[in-house]
């Protein structure tokens, strides 16, 4: 059983991340590739191709928004994600449990304490079908139909009990606004894509290890937020190439997939907030140091963006007083700095002047 030290995981996942270089593949294609793209703010996921894709412009997800072949909705993590509307048909059944798990919180609860959530959902899901919808006015309908609970309040629980999108203007770049006018869609209505009829945890297993492999179980889980996939993972270990890291912890990845060259050279690369290549594992020291990590966030949600040198994170950046400031955790040397700020003034083209006119090292 071959072993894989820490900079051999490292190119592996800038590879399959195409942060080793950015690839010419069709934008649909690198969505599909990332599986889900984190999109809590409807910018980050452009950033997130701009930094994978060559030549990437704003209207090209934009495009595959309004043709509905790409969507927004709550998928792993149970948090906003953009996905292909083909792969949001099996993985948001698929990550179910973790997305409806929220109804326990106190938010929901005190607005479906008492409802019986299969008519909830099927007066939301009829008047969907029947009409086009923001949270509000979905709310307004269902506050009709269930008097003195928050319309609001409901409209979001239905979010975590049925495949809901949210159709452009919501999700393409600059659409920030207010969260109470998001549209509102069921997904198999808006892509003519069926849901599938059950989860799908062994076409999830395998998507996400050609695109974060080779990966633990514990790592899988904490991408998807799901737990007890160890029993999906042995009936699967047959078809599945086995490794271990230093400390002998169990890897696993598709038999073909390529496993990167320790040498390779590594690009400066900007990852937007709650990146892929980021939050992917639950040892993120293939891409992150455990100080660098505590610095960022306690918690390790590393909610802000960052900065590559040789493949690591080395920094983070933020778009602030019109600058682009890049706040680095060590010295830079002469050499990284101009690298850093040659991929600095690349971003600033890509995010436009209304954002920021100038890179600073801070």
């Amino acid at each position: 059983m071959r072993t894989l030290d820490l900079r051999t995981l490292n190119r592996t996942l800038l590879s399959r991340q195409f942060l080793l270089e950015r690839t010419t593949m069709p934008v649909l294609d690198v969505v599909g590739r990332l599986v889900a793209l984190q999109a809590q703010e409807p910018n980050w996921a452009y950033v997130g191709l701009w930094t994978r894709a060559e030549s990437f412009r704003h209207e090209q997800l934009t495009a595959l928004f309004h043709d509905r072949s790409v969507v927004r909705g709550t998928m792993v993590r149970r948090t906003q994600h953009v996905a292909a509307a083909a792969d949001f048909s099996w993985l948001r059944p698929t990550v179910q449990p973790i997305v409806g798990s929220a109804l326990t919180h106190a938010y929901y609860a005190d607005e479906t304490s008492g409802l019986d959530l299969k008519e909830l959902t099927a007066v939301a899901r009829e008047s969907m079908a029947r009409q086009a919808h923001t949270r509000s006015s979905l709310g307004r309908v269902l506050a009709e139909r269930f008097p003195g609970r928050h319309g609001v309040r409901m409209a979001n629980a239905v979010e975590l009990l049925e495949g809901v999108v949210h159709p452009p203007p919501n999700g393409v770049w600059g659409a920030w606004g207010n969260r109470r006018q998001t549209p509102v869609a069921l997904a198999q209505d808006w892509t003519g894509i069926p849901m599938a009829d059950g989860p799908r945890p062994d076409t999830m297993i395998l998507r996400y290890l050609e695109s974060f492999g080779p990966a633990s179980v514990p790592d899988v889980q904490a991408w998807s937020g799901l737990t007890r996939l160890r029993e999906v993972v042995d009936t699967l270990r047959p078809r599945l190439r086995v490794f271990r890291t230093e400390e002998g912890r169990e890897l696993f990845d598709l038999p073909d997939a390529p496993v990167a060259d320790p040498g390779m050279p590594a690009p400066v690369r900007f990852l937007p907030a709650f990146d892929n290549a980021a939050l992917g594992h639950k040892d993120r020291t293939r891409i992150i140091g455990d100080a660098d990590r505590r610095r960022i966030s306690p918690t390790a949600s590393l909610g802000v963006p960052l900065f590559l040198v040789d493949g690591f994170v080395h920094g983070c950046w933020k778009l602030a007083g019109g600058e682009l400031r890049i706040e680095p955790f060590r010295p830079l040397s002469d050499a990284q700095g101009e690298a850093v700020l040659g991929e600095a003034r690349l971003l600033l083209d890509f995010v436009g002047p209304a954002a920021a006119t100038d890179a600073v090292i801070r």
